[in-house]
């Protein structure tokens, strides 16, 4: 029997999104994250949205649990943002946590359950130590074979790095590049954690040897800053620090409408016309650690529902949790041939102005990682960048019709895949 390719029973449309701001906040609370992210979405929704509108409420978040003793989440960011007594639902699928919480919003209005749904994410991760964060962290993988042979997840990432490079010879080097692009993104973005290029963090460690009247650094460029192991540190060769995404605080929310009901919302609404998930084995058991094969299946649904080819796509933000996963995240959606990514890189194709701008928001490891809010954060630049409303880091030159956002869960066990069009 042939598989029939799958489509939404109802169009879904995107009408407003907003993110707090990403870092470190010892004075606030995952819901108060969350409120600030909820109150930026509302500002973008043109028409505007009384909360008596919203039927429904999804809350990606990996581990408050762990992170801040706060089980049962989803009632309590319910009733902070005025929406009780609605049906609240927490979803966790580890790094993919709110891009899963996005599909379940999709399906609940393609379905006709539901017109208008709140879809959000928020993690308050920098209450524990690091080492504390790193094992609540190695929760989301295998406990009986990754996790009790003494894996983090930089080692696991660092693994699947070292495979990539002895398949297809890359180098460090070409890693550090995906992080200066990244970073050079993110400086431009007010939200992200690290709003700081590269080279404007190795200008600051010199001004501070001098201002100290210590030895002071001299590195020529940043490949040779971040190649200095006093400067960036080894945390699991071949990946150092500033491979790693950081530690993060922060939500984000969008608005989900059905396709016929945008018009009350928007003036330049955004449609979600393909979504698409996967799983995948753990480390141990792939056959290949150069690619995911949940990410693979999951642009693959999505492609097929949309009616796109990965050609058609103008932008996407990828799941870069470390470096190295940028690269493959780009080759399984078809994007670039397998070990061409770290090529493509070098040659400028993924920079904001090059043919395949990629994570122009700065990516995890600039914008910041708030596990259970980074998937709806993606979401929030392809909605700035849709509408031309992007300021200094928007995309020159592209009339920008289709977009894509791939979010992972751990090591890839779970990928979500979303479409997007502005018509």
């Amino acid at each position: 029997m042939s598989r029939r390719a799958r489509r939404l029973g109802r169009g879904v449309a995107l009408v407003g999104a907003g993110m707090s701001k990403f870092g470190a906040f010892a004075d606030k609370t995952s819901r108060d994250l969350f409120v600030d992210a909820f109150n930026a979405m509302t500002k973008t929704v043109d028409k505007g949205v009384d909360t008596e509108d919203i039927e429904a409420l999804y809350v990606g978040n990996y581990s408050s649990d762990l992170f801040e003793g706060q089980g049962h989440i989803a009632p309590i960011m319910a009733d902070w943002v005025g929406l009780v007594p609605k049906p609240a639902t927490r979803v966790e699928d580890a790094c993919a946590s709110s891009g899963v919480a996005i599909r379940e919003g999709i399906l609940a209005i393609a379905s006709g359950l539901y017109d208008t749904v709140l879809v959000g994410g928020t993690e308050k991760m920098t209450n524990l130590p690091t080492e504390q964060v790193t094992d609540t962290l190695a929760s989301a993988s295998d406990a009986v074979y990754e996790g009790a042979c003494g894996f983090t997840f930089p080692g696991l990432y660092a693994a699947m790095a070292t495979a990539y490079m002895a398949k297809y010879g890359a180098s460090v080097e070409h890693f550090m590049k995906v992080g200066i692009k990244n970073h050079n993104n993110g400086a431009l973005n007010p939200k992200a954690q690290f709003n700081r290029s590269i080279k404007d963090l190795m200008n600051a460690r010199i001004e501070k040897a001098k201002q100290k009247g210590e030895p002071v650094p001299y590195w020529r460029d940043e490949l040779e800053f971040l190649k200095d192991p006093r400067a960036n540190p080894v945390v699991a060769w071949p990946m150092r620090l500033f491979d790693c995404s950081p530690i993060t605080d922060g939500a984000a929310c969008i608005l989900l409408v059905a396709e016929d009901l945008a018009g009350d919302f928007s003036d330049n609404p955004i449609y979600i016309i393909g979504t698409g998930q996967g799983s995948d084995h753990a480390l141990n058991e792939r056959k290949d650690l150069t690619s995911i094969l949940a990410s693979r299946t999951a642009a693959k649904q999505a492609y097929e529902m949309a009616g796109v080819k990965p050609e058609d796509i103008q932008i996407a933000e990828v799941h870069d949790c470390f470096t190295i996963a940028e690269l493959m995240a780009i080759e399984d959606l078809g994007f670039f041939k397998p070990g061409e990514a770290f090529k493509a890189t070098e040659r400028g194709l993924t920079a904001r102005d090059g043919a395949k701008p990629i994570n122009t928001s700065g990516g995890l490891k600039s914008k910041g990682h708030p596990v259970g809010a980074s998937g709806v954060g993606q979401v929030v630049e392809i909605w700035h960048q849709m509408r031309g409303e992007a300021g200094p880091r928007q995309v020159p030159g592209k009339d920008i019709r289709l977009a894509l956002t791939h979010n992972v869960g751990a090591t890839g066990g779970t990928c979500v895949v979303h479409i997007y069009q502005r018509r």
